[in-house]
């Protein structure tokens, strides 16, 4: 706080400045160390409502400019893994990638037997090794400066990224993951592809995968051309991510661009899934809780979010916690409570610049509140972030993320509760009447939703 008073003092366009050199600091410190320092700064780029825009503009260019391994060392890691060098393999494999990333680059590459084409995921050398020595650092200065200085309280993030990294790292697990993803999404009825795996070229450096043809879901130009409209490109997005949040609760939790593909079949968008390390299951019980909030913050129940919030032990700063979930000012929920619409009228611009102040005015007591929040919950704040950088890139309305979630939430604890009661066997006179009621309570609240999409997208 006092470095932000004497950054106030120097004036705005100066203050800008000295952000800006320190990002860029901080993105030459990515860039010359890689691998998890690149996710680290991947990580920080969506938190635009905590962290100064500056760290944001220069931060972002991590993803689409991530370190590349030289081809030497991509066919040494294929030969330790798989017995054998690429061009001993495959009928064909290309010496340039197609994409990289922090941990990893991708190839493309033809099946030997069927020609079939081919995306094989290589692990940067070394990384494996460097990796534990790097997390162990990250851990060290975190813990050394939350010792230092008082109200420095960003030890959930070290929480967070440690246990995850070496899941990340490696690539039978992400595998795994993709094939229970896959099995979900086919379950739920949605158009995704999640790539197939070739489990025979696979190992925990490498992962092969079926190619399949995409572009960024942000690319406005591709998505013209394709035909599409950007609003059936983000209600599908949506309504994948919060399939596996609120359905399945086994969810992806970095869905930046780059890893949400578009292509287009009969005149409708399909998207393809990729890069499925990170996952986090949701137990059941905040699974629901979660569920309940974003119900409640759809059909503005003031009450409803005080209690989940309470729940996910946020008391004082439930607003707050609210206004981030869904990038819209409080004040918005209040007046839909009073007025009964469905929707309030959009300030898109103005309604960021507000969330942001309130950030920047109560960082302390969010960076606290993050520290309180279920471990749990921090990655669904990932997903968040990322999901409404998407939005915002498509120019999609911030309401259709809201309307999604409300729907999936809505239908998850109808489904909990339809459970409960097949599962008593209960089917006498009360039980018929206690269903009764809570379908059409079920069925007021989605054409409640309902009429609040399309009011919004009309609006």
């Amino acid at each position: 706080h006092e470095a932000e008073e004497e950054l106030q003092k120097i004036g705005t366009s100066r203050k800008s400045q000295v952000h800006k050199t320190a990002a860029t600091r901080l993105l030459n410190l990515c860039r010359e160390n890689g691998g998890v320092y690149v996710k680290v700064g991947q990580h920080l780029a969506n938190m635009d409502l905590l962290i100064p825009k500056e760290y944001i503009q220069v931060l972002s260019t991590l993803f689409d400019d991530a370190p590349l391994t030289p081809y030497k060392d991509v066919r040494e890691v294929i030969k330790e893994d798989l017995g054998g060098y690429p061009e001993d393999i495959f009928a064909s494999f290309e010496e340039e990638p197609i994409a990289s990333a922090s941990l990893a680059q991708v190839h493309v590459a033809r099946d030997k037997i069927t020609g079939k084409k081919l995306a094989v995921k290589v692990q940067h050398r070394g990384l494996r090794e460097t990796s534990k020595g790097d997390v162990l650092a990250l851990c060290c200065a975190v813990t050394a400066v939350e010792t230092l200085f008082e109200g420095f309280t960003w030890g959930w993030m070290r929480d967070e990224i440690a246990p995850q990294l070496h899941k990340e790292l490696d690539f039978c697990n992400e595998g795994k993951n993709s094939e229970i993803a896959a099995g979900h999404i086919q379950k739920a009825g949605l158009n995704c592809i999640v790539p197939k795996v070739h489990w025979p070229f696979s190992t925990s450096r490498v992962l092969c995968m079926d190619f399949e043809e995409g572009f960024k879901a942000t690319d406005l130009e591709s998505i013209r051309k394709a035909g599409l409209k950007t609003r059936d490109v983000a209600k599908l997005i949506a309504s994948i991510f919060n399939s596996q949040v609120f359905q399945s609760g086994f969810v992806h939790c970095d869905p930046h661009p780059a890893n949400v593909l578009l292509r287009e079949e009969n005149n409708k968008p399909v998207v393809v899934l990729v890069d499925h390390g990170l996952y986090k299951q949701l137990d059941n019980d905040f699974r629901l809780t979660y569920a309940k909030l974003w119900k409640s913050l759809m059909v503005a129940d003031l009450h409803g979010i005080k209690t989940s919030c309470h729940e996910l032990g946020i008391d004082e700063m439930y607003q707050l916690l609210a206004a981030m979930l869904t990038s819209r000012p409080f004040d918005e929920i209040i007046e839909r409570s009073k007025s009964g619409s469905f929707a309030a009228k959009e300030k898109t611009g103005g309604d960021k610049a507000m969330i942001r102040g309130y950030a920047q005015r109560y960082l302390r007591e969010i960076i606290d509140m993050l520290d309180a929040v279920p471990r749990q919950m921090l990655l669904l704040f990932k997903m968040n972030d990322c999901l409404r950088h998407i939005d915002h890139d498509l120019g999609s309305s911030p309401t259709n993320s809201l309307v999604v979630a409300g729907t999936y939430a809505t239908k998850a604890l109808y489904d909990e509760h339809r459970n409960n009661e097949k599962k008593t066997g209960r089917r006498n006179m009360s039980s018929v009447v206690y269903d009764a009621r809570h379908w059409f309570e079920y069925f007021r609240i989605l054409v409640r939703i309902n009429m609040y999409d399309i009011v919004s997208w009309w609006w």
